[in-house]
């Protein structure tokens, strides 16, 4: 494991009595782990779940817990839970700020998927805020004169690639359903750090450097990430009015504030106008917009229930299928050193994303065999592949149980990592998970009223038909993409034990399922599950998590036949392990932290 636990940990964002207190208290520090001048200002309960998240051990606590991926932004969702607020309330705290410290991952220009356990009905609900695809989108969208896909970035960098943002949608019929306090006071900690300022993290300031060339191609986007032609420094005071007014709308109007006037106009105007890659969003679009309530995803594991987001997301889907086809196998006595427990793990994956990728897409327009997908004599069938021993040659989907008659072409969709995950369980018993983004990292680059937004179109396929099959998770107007965001919340006896999730594209998948077999089947507390090296394999070559005792298997895997790539694998999985007391865990690849009470 790196030294580097506490890799891009936002100790610049010391938390004090109040957001403007703590920034002129902190000071900026490096990545490296904190010296004990480095933490000055931060609250004694801070700095002890950096030290836990550091040592790595779980923190603990009796009434409220909640994990996410800046200290400002958990320590807001926090002063809500401390004051009585609900879980769905502490959330709409915490992605507020999150939108504001974190900009490149989430924020109100995207999407997300929430999972809810409601303590008093004890019943599981799952909430869509995907974006959907503009009326006026066509499914050639991306593709060139010619017929032929256009690249990646030249498909994402501008106004083509953005949908319809559903996060405003989404915070408040969470907030309509679940919430406990006012609407507007929720706000009060982004507002405050909007106008005030906050103090750039090490991640932040690194990706802006990275991506300095595309966040360069729009003036307002410049003009905030890149002031004066240079990009935004490390410990660097940063404000944002434009974010402050939107929240204050936001506030007092609702999302009716968001979906209609200015700030709805300034979106469709920035999309609509984008120099070199104008996009066909329009204010009808944004009047149109709903969030659904869809049926949850549950598949079963050992004494558990891991239930999920259903499509168009596929992460409830394939996390259940690689989790049900290693059922049969005794994972628990081979452990994590054993380059068997591996092999199977990563050849499942491979036949669940195989699955995904001929199956899986907006269920609205394309009919899909959920149930089959998951259904325990179809995992075990698909589980029985991988007793041959070595790297299976041959992948490909299977045929589960369908009650519609439908042919469909495999889809290749590129994801990209990025995106935000939120954990909270709150005095009432009631537990949230949810996964929120805005796509690849600073979107679409495109900036509005102090946000950026999406790039979510491209989470489409590109191409329409493959030989002449068509794609299900081809391009079609109001069509919501297939995600692979896998909020979770585990069950026993119908009661929540874990509630997890991760950003990192369509690798989150594998990060989630590692984690819940870590956790269930290794016996790892939740913080040590989290930090377990990441081995992933989706589509063939097994990625190994670089600098980590991941590298140490690769010697194993490649006798048995798998291609291995060792690379960085920035996950950001945020959990709560509920028991007889709450346990935290925050990822040490990114600067989140967990809180409880």
């Amino acid at each position: 494991m790196r030294a580097n636990w506490i890799s891009g940990i936002l100790l610049t964002t010391a938390i004090a009595a109040t957001p403007a207190l703590a920034q002129e208290t902190a000071d900026a520090v490096s990545p490296e782990a904190p010296t004990e001048g480095q933490v000055q200002g931060l609250t004694d309960q801070v700095i002890a779940a950096l030290e836990a998240k550091a040592n790595g051990v779980p923190v603990e606590a009796e009434n409220w817990m909640v994990a996410a991926a800046n200290p400002l932004a958990v320590e807001a969702g926090a002063r809500v839970l401390r004051a009585g607020g609900s879980a769905a309330d502490a959330m709409v705290a915490v992605q507020v700020v999150l939108g504001l410290v974190e900009p490149q991952s989430s924020g109100l220009g995207g999407g997300a998927f929430l999972v809810w356990y409601d303590a008093a009905s004890e019943t599981l609900t799952t909430l869509d805020g995907r974006e959907t695809a503009p009326l006026e989108a066509t499914p050639r969208l991306f593709q060139d004169e010619n017929g032929e896909p256009l690249k990646f970035f030249d498909a994402v960098v501008g106004g083509l690639s953005v949908g319809t943002p559903g996060t405003p949608a989404l915070l408040e019929e969470a907030h309509r359903r679940w919430g406990r306090s006012p609407w507007p006071s929720l706000f009060v900690d982004g507002i405050q750090l909007a106008d005030e300022g906050f103090l750039v993290s090490p991640r932040l300031a690194g990706l802006v450097e990275r991506d300095a060339e595309r966040l360069s191609r729009f003036p307002a986007t410049a003009a905030y990430f890149l002031p004066d032609g240079q990009p935004l420094a490390q410990g660097q005071r940063l404000t944002n009015p434009a974010y402050a007014e939107t929240l204050r709308t936001l506030a007092t109007e609702g999302s009716a504030g968001f979906y209609g006037g200015d700030i709805a106009a300034g979106i469709v105007n920035t999309v609509r106008t984008a120099p070199g890659n104008p996009g066909v969003l329009s204010v009808t679009d944004l009047a149109l917009y709903q969030v659904i309530e869809r049926e949850p995803v549950c598949a079963a594991y050992r004494a558990y229930e891991v239930c999920g987001m259903g499509p168009p997301s596929s992460g409830a889907l394939t996390v259940g299928q690689i989790l049900g086809m290693v059922q049969g196998y005794d994972l628990p006595a081979m452990g994590p050193d054993s380059p068997e427990a591996w092999r199977l793990i990563g050849d499942a994956s491979r036949l669940a994303f195989a699955d995904r990728g001929r199956y899986m897409a907006d269920s609205d327009f394309v009919p899909m065999p959920t149930e089959g997908l998951v259904d325990p004599d179809y995992l075990a069938q698909r589980g029985s592949l991988l007793s041959e021993g070595g790297a299976l040659v041959d992948i490909a989907p299977g045929n589960p149980e369908f009650d519609h008659a439908s042919n469909w072409a495999d889809d290749v969709s590129l994801e990209l990592p990025s995106t935000s995950h939120i954990s909270i369980v709150d005095a009432y018993g009631n537990v949230l998970s949810m996964t929120t983004t805005i796509e690849n990292g600073f979107g679409s680059r495109l900036m509005t009223n102090g946000f950026l937004l999406n790039n979510e179109l491209t989470d489409f396929s590109f191409r329409t038909h493959s030989d002449g099959v068509p794609i299900a998770n081809r391009l079609e107007p109001g069509k919501r993409p297939r995600s692979s965001m896998s909020p979770t919340i585990v069950l026993q006896d119908g009661v929540p034990v874990l509630a997890i999730g991760s950003p990192g594209g369509s690798r989150i998948i594998g990060y989630v399922a590692k984690s819940i077999i870590a956790w269930a089947d290794w016996g790892m507390n939740i913080q040590e599950a989290v930090m377990l090296p990441h081995l992933v394999n989706r589509f063939g070559t097994y990625d190994l998590e670089l600098d980590t005792a991941a590298e140490g298997h690769s010697d194993a895997l490649i006798a048995m036949g798998f291609e291995v790539n060792p690379r960085d694998l920035t996950s950001g999985l945020h959990a709560i392990e509920i028991g007889e007391v709450l346990k935290g865990a925050a990822d040490h690849r990114r600067e989140g932290i967990a809180l409880g009470d």
